[in-house]
């Protein structure tokens, strides 16, 4: 007996697979969050320097008594008020830019040239922050990094008696040799053991300003004839060349800043070692999967991190101090983290971002001296900075710039697929 022959069965279209991809403007939740904070879009950058700006306004009319004062009088004289609310800002302009007020050109650039020699060290410290960003690590020891890049350089500087142009090299060379170790130890822990580096260096941080400490009380490190924790001054010959005259003191360090920074985005940009390093931030089981050494590129991006924080331990001791000291490295390392947040771990957006906070922290002692405003005030602008950077949907929420969903138009597998 004959079988009855079976319908064809329909051909069912395939169905679309892969990873979902977010809508343009919206943000995927599964990328971790350091790397979102870290990498945001520029307009979240400026409205969270807006933001944290007028805050600070705010508060300082708030706690300033002669607004208070012509507050009283307002609508007989508004302008008093107006200008005691802006009066600090004012002054922060003209001690971190230009005064208007100095008696020749050089009283009035003077205020420029101290920014750019404040933000050298804080391009340094966040380019080093910046770059361990893009290759997915968190460096929170740009601190401990900068202290050995100046503990390496600052005894080649003032121990070794070299030859003029030799010997600041020399004392560059070690500062990034000690920042590298320092930066490179870091890495080897997180590729062999899996220590996680946020642990590890806020630990090295700690290790290295006490180990600052106690050389500064040993024969080696001690200025003859001093009691106090501070080094020899370095030679004439192991310090940056002096840009504007010995009137100000703006070093070679800044052009140097300069063409790291360009280094750094030729690196990342047009180079192999710098795709991998964006390959793994992005996604280091697909790097790896792809052939990558994922072991060693996070040895060799923690060791350039580090050298680049101890580019910024050189511009402290061979061009801004001049000697070693226990505060040399100040609140630099930690700045730096900021400061490379708000370059959204680019290097010319951390260039930029650099300046911005040398201008905060030059202008604060001229806003406090005109205005008595508390330098603190600052630190709580900085503070803001950090705080707005890390919640976008707050700033596009205050702005009104809250993406919506565009609407996917249907494809023609996709109405196929639904219509069968």
């Amino acid at each position: 007996m004959a079988e009855a022959p079976q319908a064809p069965e329909t051909a069912q279209p395939p169905l679309p697979t892969g990873p979902a991809v977010p809508a343009p403007g919206l943000v995927d939740e599964r990328e971790p969050v350091l790397r979102r904070i870290a990498t945001g879009t520029p307009m979240v950058s400026l409205l969270s320097v807006v933001l944290a700006i007028v805050i600070g306004g705010i508060l300082m009319a708030v706690t300033n008594p002669r607004v208070a004062t012509s507050a009283g009088y307002f609508f007989a004289r508004p302008s008093d008020t107006i200008t005691e609310i802006f009066r600090p800002y004012a002054a922060l302009v003209q001690g971190s830019i230009f005064n208007w007020q100095g008696a020749d050109v050089a009283a009035q650039l003077y205020p420029l040239a101290e920014t750019l020699t404040v933000s050298t060290p804080l391009i340094f410290a966040g380019l080093g922050v910046a770059l361990a960003f893009r290759a997915g690590l968190f460096n929170i020891g740009a601190q401990g990094q900068l202290i050995f890049g100046a503990l390496f350089g600052a005894y080649v500087g003032f121990s070794w008696h070299l030859p003029f142009g030799l010997h600041l090299l020399v004392v560059v060379l070690a500062g990034i040799l000690g920042g590298a170790l320092w930066g490179g130890i870091v890495g080897l822990l997180k590729a062999r053991t899996g220590a996680h580096e946020v642990i590890v260096t806020i630990m090295f941080n700690y290790v290295a300003s006490f180990l600052l400490l106690f050389l500064l009380t040993t024969p080696a490190f001690q200025r003859k004839g001093s009691t106090n924790p501070i080094s020899p001054f370095l030679d004439q010959t192991a310090l940056f060349p002096e840009l504007l005259g010995p009137q100000f003191r703006l070093h070679a360090g800044f052009i140097l800043a300069i063409l790291v920074t360009w280094g750094v985005w030729w690196i990342l940009s047009r180079s192999t070692v710098g795709f991998e390093f964006r390959a793994i931030g992005a996604n280091p089981n697909a790097a790896r999967t792809a052939g990558v050494n994922v072991g060693r590129a996070t040895v060799v991006v923690m060791a350039l991190a580090g050298a680049l924080a101890g580019l910024s331990g050189i511009a402290q001791v061979s061009g801004t101090e001049k000697y070693l000291s226990a505060g040399v490295a100040a609140s630099i390392g930690f700045d730096a983290i900021t400061v490379a947040l708000l370059g959204r771990s680019t290097p010319w957006g951390t260039f930029f971002a650099g300046l911005l906070f040398g201008a905060f922290r030059a202008g604060g002692v001229s806003m406090q001296a005109v205005t008595q405003t508390p330098i603190d005030i600052v630190l709580v602008i900085q503070s803001l900075i950090v705080l707005f950077i890390a919640a976008p949907p707050l700033v596009r929420a205050m702005f009104g710039l809250n993406p919506r969903r565009p609407k996917r138009k249907a494809t023609p597998a996709a109405t196929s697929g639904a219509a069968s």
